[in-house]
């Protein structure tokens, strides 16, 4: 009865090329708001924030033919459920190789639910510095909210899931396949 009750109910809801208009959907909306790219940084939340970001950047030197600064944040201590997670959390590192002071930053994950990763990762920020604007893009707003942060950008926003119902998004750096699904127990 527990193996039933444990199992997850798995819809796959974009593949590879899905994710890749996604991203190029989520490129082109920043550039819209930053035609020209100047003072921007993209900075990935770990981990899932990451290969977004990577992407990103990519998009834009084809785009615009301009390189932006690319840095990761690691926000595992800034969390404020760390504990309920696990005694001893594995953090990882913050490469952030340049400074944020007075830049626009682009703060970039992969799904936002309850704004709590996002709340963190903003702590982390200030405490490298002062930057003169923080955004957020995300490839996919699952929405759920429980601090009042929303996306500047985001690709896609899922509606009506019920709160024990999550999205799982797959890059194939990290996991060796581009999926995103809606899962639940």
């Amino acid at each position: 009865m527990k193996d039933i009750l444990t199992q997850k109910a798995k819809k796959v809801i974009a593949g590879p090329k899905k994710i890749e208009n996604l991203l190029e959907k989520l490129a082109q909306a920043i550039l819209k708001a930053h035609p020209l790219l100047e003072n921007i940084v993209l900075v990935g939340i770990r981990c899932g924030g990451v290969p977004v970001t990577n992407r990103l950047k990519d998009i834009f030197l084809k785009k615009k033919g301009v390189s932006i600064p690319v840095g990761y944040l690691d926000i595992t201590l800034y969390r404020d459920d760390w504990t309920r997670i696990t005694q001893y959390p594995e953090v990882r590192k913050t490469e952030i190789p340049f400074s944020i002071e007075d830049k626009n930053v682009i703060l970039v994950d992969d799904v936002i639910f309850t704004g709590r990763t996002v709340r963190a990762a903003m702590d982390a920020l200030i405490d490298l510095g002062r930057p003169k604007k923080i955004e957020l893009a995300v490839l996919v707003d699952r929405g759920g909210r429980e601090f009042p942060i929303e996306p500047t950008y985001q690709a896609i926003k899922i509606k009506s899931l019920a709160p024990y119902d999550y999205v799982s998004v797959y890059f194939r750096e990290l996991h060796g396949r581009d999926q995103i699904c809606l899962e639940s127990r």
